[in-house]
């Protein structure tokens, strides 16, 4: 049976793991962090959360590798 959604929204979370993180992180290693806390989270729900953040300007996603990519939160000032 999936858990009830937490109050706190996806994109919330993403922003607070990656301030923990010191500001980066790699998609892989965040999602396996989120799937923890929201069970029933899709791949798909992940990367359009992620599309928003990025076009909405808080974090930068970039290749690392073929299947890698790297998150980094952008700078508050």
């Amino acid at each position: 049976m999936p858990k009830n959604w937490d109050p706190i929204p996806i994109h919330t979370y993403i922003v607070e793991l990656l301030e923990k993180k010191k500001g980066a992180s790699t998609d892989d290693e965040l999602y396996k962090m989120l799937k923890e806390k929201f069970d029933d989270l899709e791949l798909r729900t992940f990367n359009k959360t992620l599309m928003k953040l990025e076009v909405g300007g808080i974090i930068r996603v970039s290749n690392l590798a073929k299947k890698t990519r790297n998150v980094e939160l952008m700078s508050k000032t």
